[in-house]
């Protein structure tokens, strides 16, 4: 997507997150330059000039916004939110109320505000989802259920039990027969992902904004017959480092396993976006005659945007014909900086 000045200039106007990371632009009578979503006042057309990278920016002598932060990564997790998940993570069991929160200098609005934006559920319910995690945990190693209730910190079998039904949509003697795909959040710099995996690896890596996330979480819970919620996974930990590898030009390539549910035809066209090397590109027509079935040209290309796991499954790397880039779920302005990146790092 060439976006000329004129475009880029009304989407600075209009404070369009959707560009976020497509362009930037330098402010001549400031000499500061912005996200494309910045609330600054706007200067006019004839200040401004535009820059694809921050590094082009600062090297054109611009300082960064203080205003929108530029350099920092786009709905970064902030470090307050940080220790909190840190402190849960380390112990699942623990219960932090507003008073303790008050007590570590953090305001609770902010924090539940955070919860709902970025998670779409209140902070004691993430709490009580890592909590209900961390038993169905100890029930699938063979724990007894009383010991599972106390050492994941509920204070009475009852309220164990109705919590538990709440998020498994099951009791707690049926924990052997419920299976669970774990959660978890985070920032990359074209914004926000979610990750999923079972205990067999990644089945789901997308951006937050991603078309029909929700529908993709029905399908997949479906598929697998698994209930998704947050907690502790060593597939989440290990593919947030992978992926952040990715963006800073250290990965090219992925170890993660991966778990991808699907008919033995979408499994074939996923495997061979894997094949698609860094830095290349295929046409929908060329991952058709790669499987085998030249006429599928338009079955691939649906099986292509089915793909629940990006980057790692690089659905990205397929364009049109002529070499457009055609539809992608986590917008277009993405696929181009995805592809222009790995472009830059084979040079």
């Amino acid at each position: 997507m060439n976006l000329t000045d004129k475009q880029k200039y009304q989407a600075l106007l209009d404070k369009d997150s959707t560009f976020e990371g497509l362009f930037y632009v330098g402010v001549k009578t400031t000499g500061i330059f912005c996200r494309p979503s910045c609330t600054a006042r706007k200067p006019k057309f004839e200040n401004v000039e535009f820059f694809d990278t921050t590094r082009e920016s600062l090297a054109a002598g611009y300082r960064p916004c203080k205003v929108c932060k530029p350099l920092d990564l786009k709905h970064k997790t902030p470090d307050y939110i940080k220790t909190i998940l840190n402190e849960i993570s380390e112990n699942p069991s623990i219960k932090i109320k507003d008073y303790d929160l008050v007590k570590k200098g953090i305001e609770p609005n902010k924090v539940r505000r955070w919860f709902k934006s970025n998670h779409g559920i209140t902070f004691q319910g993430y709490q009580r989802m890592i909590r209900i995690n961390n038993a169905y945990t100890k029930l699938a190693k063979g724990a007894k259920i009383i010991n599972a209730a106390f050492d994941s910190g509920f204070d009475s079998l009852s309220g164990f039990n109705d919590a538990f039904k709440s998020v498994l949509d099951d009791v707690p003697s049926n924990s052997k027969y419920t299976n669970v795909i774990n959660i978890s959040r985070f920032s990359t710099p074209l914004g926000p992902m979610f990750a999923c995996a079972t205990e067999d690896g990644i089945c789901l890596l997308e951006f937050t904004e991603r078309r029909m996330l929700e529908r993709e979480f029905k399908d997949l819970s479906k598929r697998l017959k698994a209930k998704i919620i947050y907690g502790n996974n060593k597939y989440l930990d290990l593919v947030e480092k992978e992926v952040n590898e990715y963006f800073e030009g250290k990965r090219k390539t992925f170890d993660i396993p991966l778990v991808s549910p699907g008919s033995d035809f979408q499994n074939s066209v996923w495997n061979q976006l894997k094949a698609i090397p860094y830095g290349l590109t295929r046409s929908y027509k060329e991952q058709a005659i790669a499987i085998n079935n030249p006429k599928a040209v338009r079955a691939v290309a649906t099986s292509n945007g089915m793909n629940r796991i990006a980057i790692i499954i690089p659905c990205h790397r397929v364009v049109g014909s002529d070499g457009s880039l055609t539809g992608y779920a986590g917008g277009i302005w993405r696929k181009e900086w995805l592809l222009n990146f790995e472009k830059s790092n084979t040079n």
